[in-house]
């Protein structure tokens, strides 16, 4: 028969509700009985039944994450740093892709309710009306992360786009570029989007340059669309000797379009990204980029929900966390 937690306590020499606490709060039981419970523990091989535990808590001791596109590799380093923040924490981890389909997305909201998951991660898009009815009218605690909301008092973690993407431009201005591009994303269905536009215009203002909207084209979150979209822009505007993508992938797709075009990177124009995902140190040639802290985005989102959880409320509701400037090999002197 598998070992019960009263034969972890008969071992240790302790009560179970002390094996109880070992388990869920070590730090509220002093170190001689801790270590004799974590003895008893690991010689008993005792694993806690989660189902037993939600009954006595009332809590599932799961966390649901729901994620817009999983084959973006932006999501994967959130991903990590939330199932990273679950492990330590004591949580299971349901990850959902909503592909940002509105009824896929909904219907994920009621798939967490009905496995009473107690936490919710929202991460990047956009929290329309539908999206907060149903998640309040679960009563389940969530947080957003790498995405925020204005209008409703939703805790969030993210970097400050328009700042970052701010810096983006002031670097290539200051490499002495003055005709300057713009790859973003669609403004419709991307929450860093418009701040990272605005950065984008702030800079030029600041610095006296033109604001042509006309130079700036759009795309919708994949490497295949940001080559279109460079596509669009040297086209209409072949004198452009920098480009600010508002992500990685999309750097990479317009240095794609320009390689194809014989037109060298950053010998000709130079590209910035957004990101720094993994590949940026990878790609040829080695990407320029703002770097996010994409894991700690994702772990401190966790880290959020697990104090709303425990808690009921939360010390920072809009967290805001530091990007840096990454210097690699797309960017050079005009």
């Amino acid at each position: 028969m598998k070992p019960t937690i009263r034969d972890v306590a008969k071992m240790a020499g302790v009560s179970i509700s002390t094996v109880s606490r070992v388990m869920n709060a070590p730090d509220t039981v002093i170190e001689s009985k801790r270590r004799r419970v974590l003895d008893a523990i690991e010689e008993l091989q005792y694993q806690p039944n989660s189902f037993a535990r939600g009954l006595i808590y009332k809590k599932s001791f799961t966390l649901g994450l729901l994620i817009p596109d999983i084959e973006n590799i932006y999501y994967s380093g959130i991903i990590r740093g939330v199932q990273d923040a679950c492990i330590k924490l004591g949580y299971s981890l349901m990850i959902c892709n909503t592909d940002r389909d509105k009824d896929r997305l909904l219907s994920y909201i009621d798939a967490f309710h009905e496995k009473q998951v107690d936490g919710i991660v929202f991460a990047s898009d956009i929290i329309f009306p539908e999206y907060y009815e149903k998640l309040a009218g679960s009563r389940i605690p969530f947080v957003l992360v790498s995405s925020h909301s204005y209008e409703y008092d939703i805790p969030s973690v993210e970097i400050d786009d328009k700042a970052a993407a701010y810096d983006a431009v002031k670097y290539l201005i200051g490499l002495g570029h003055t005709d300057i591009g713009m790859i973003g994303f669609n403004h419709e269905n991307s929450i860093a989007g418009p701040p990272r536009f605005e950065g984008f215009v702030q800079a030029l203002t600041d610095c006296g340059l033109e604001q042509n909207v006309e130079k700036v084209k759009y795309a919708n979150h994949r490497f295949e669309h940001a080559y279109e979209a460079a596509g669009e822009l040297f086209a209409e505007h072949p004198g452009i000797t920098a480009v600010f993508c508002v992500a990685d992938e999309f750097a990479m797709g317009t240095i794609s379009y320009l390689n194809d075009r014989n037109i060298s990177v950053p010998e000709q124009v130079s590209v910035i990204g957004f990101d720094n995902l993994r590949v940026a140190s990878m790609y040829i040639p080695k990407l320029t980029t703002i770097a996010q802290p994409i894991y700690e985005l994702g772990y401190r989102a966790a880290e959020k929900v697990h104090e709303l959880v425990t808690t009921g409320s939360i010390d920072i509701l809009r967290e805001k966390m530091a990007h840096r400037l990454i210097v690699r090999d797309s960017c050079r002197e005009k």
